[in-house]
């Protein structure tokens, strides 16, 4: 994204994380969501939690600030902080509960995460952060190299380096991390972690704006319900076989092994233990944020099946209201065939175009055959010598459909509706039958025209015969009306 003018003064006046970090009450916002679910690695709180917890924070400030700082009630400041012109919580219900929930949103935990780095940290370590990119670079290399010999040559050389590291430690060599590398490695390990938290929400958040597109798509849906269905389950694996969709399936799979499980429990605990990190008093929720990490991912998937419990739903639903509708038509004309039975119309009452299914079967299909290739006789070409009249090639008729369609359009300028007739009168037929006949073919594929067989035009023309005179022709047809 282009850090411009433009875009930033856009982000400035429509990105929520912008809102809240110029709102008059960011400090209260910022510190009491970054409390409430930040800290604790909430993803769903009850209305009633939420408001007593604000109502125990307003009151501690109150009591500071005067009871005119914050003047209004916690649950007018909830509903103000869920509002769409704020969009700092979401408010929802959970299945089979009729208490609102609240749930911070991505754009506002983004604005936390900044105001958090304001802070002057008393360590910055650089090295870490280095090796960590040369890693990232390493295996991206590695991952496209498509040469097996240079593969295998690296591949040689990482076990040259540990069969020397292992000779090193046999000797009694045992290289160990210094405690600033260590300080330096266990902040970044935090950090991430950290984040990877918050990437959860963005992720559910995306999944939430795609159920939401396809619901829209859904409602202005005006083909065939199995292009629907087909648009639906194209736009689902859309978002599975996305790169964020495999990528949070992956850490999903990754995480859900009980080895890798007991493998962090294992090494985090080894960890915390070195004196060198216990004296930086990490939080103590480092120790199990890994079991954080499982939990949000198992809220993103419970919140993914719960989306396509509810878009069934919705299908069900829509059909449900198609077949009463078609249900409520049945009856309309069962009372209506009732109410003629005693009393039954003269003549028709009604056509059926087409009184049963056509069917083709298999077998009257045509076999398969395959095409004549014309021979193709290499012969000198003469000059011929036949007498023969050519003068047919020059007399040909070319009827200009554009320009019919132009005296249609031009005489339905001044009014709503106007004959075939009006328009022949108005522009005389140049080249007789065949102009009539491509306005009729007009006609034909205009939906809005219509022909009234009740009335009966005359169309006339004149045409000039084979010995110079001309003679006037008259054509019969319906009345042939074109409307805008």
């Amino acid at each position: 994204m282009s850090l411009d003018y433009a875009t930033l003064n856009l982000l400035r006046q429509n990105h929520p994380a912008w809102r809240l970090l110029c709102s008059d009450h960011a400090p209260l916002v910022a510190s009491f969501l970054e409390r409430a679910f930040v800290t604790q690695n909430r993803r769903a709180i009850a209305e009633a939690d939420l408001v007593e917890a604000l109502e125990d924070e307003l009151y501690g400030l109150r009591q500071q600030q005067g009871a005119a700082a914050f003047p209004r009630t916690a649950r007018a400041y909830l509903d103000d902080w869920a509002s769409p012109d704020k969009d700092w919580l979401r408010k929802f219900y959970a299945a089979q509960s009729d208490e609102p929930q609240y749930d911070l949103t991505p754009a506002a935990e983004k604005a936390i995460t900044w105001l958090a780095t304001l802070a002057a940290r008393t360590f910055v370590g650089t090295g870490s952060r280095l090796l960590t990119l040369f890693t990232l670079l390493r295996q991206m290399s590695e991952g496209s190299e498509t040469d097996p010999r240079v593969r295998l040559a690296e591949l040689q050389a990482r076990r040259d380096e540990i069969d020397a590291e292992m000779a090193r430690i046999a000797g009694g060599d045992v290289p160990l991390l210094e405690d600033s590398a260590l300080k330096d490695r266990f902040q970044q390990f935090t950090q991430l972690s950290r984040e990877l938290l918050s990437d959860f929400r963005q992720v559910e958040h995306n999944f939430r704006l795609l159920d939401r597109r396809v619901r829209e798509r859904i409602a202005l849906w005006e083909g065939s319900k199995g292009a629907l269905l087909g648009e639906i389950l194209g736009e689902r694996d859309l978002i599975t076989d996305s790169d964020e969709g495999r990528s949070f399936q992956a850490f999903f799979d990754f995480l859900m092994a009980s080895d890798r499980e007991e493998e962090l429990t294992r090494r985090l605990a080894q960890i915390l233990a070195l004196p060198a990190i216990a004296a930086l008093a990490p939080d103590p929720r480092i120790r199990r944020i890994h079991h954080d990490w499982l939990a949000a991912g198992e809220h993103t998937q419970r919140t993914v099946a719960q989306l396509s419990r509810q878009l069934r739903r919705f299908l069900d639903d829509r059909a449900w209201l198609e077949n009463r509708r078609i249900m409520d038509l049945l009856r309309d004309i069962e009372g209506l065939a009732l109410g003629l039975r005693e009393d039954p119309p003269q003549g028709a009452v009604m056509a059926l175009p087409e009184t049963a299914a056509t069917i083709d079967l298999p077998l009257e299909r045509p076999l398969y055959s395959p095409p004549v290739r014309p021979a193709i006789i290499d012969t000198p070409i003469t000059a011929g010598l036949a007498d023969v009249d050519d003068s047919a090639l020059y007399t040909q008729v070319v009827v200009d459909t554009a320009e019919l369609a132009r005296h249609v359009r031009q005489a339905l300028q001044g009014r709503a509706q106007v004959t075939l007739r009006e328009i022949c009168e108005l522009h005389p037929l140049r080249h007789g039958l065949a102009e009539l006949i491509a306005y009729l073919n007009l006609a034909s594929a205009d939906g809005k025209a219509c022909v009234d067989e009740n009335v009966t035009d005359a169309i006339l023309w004149r045409s000039v015969q084979a010995d110079g005179r001309e003679r006037e022709r008259r054509a019969r047809i319906p009345r042939v009306i074109f409307t805008r």
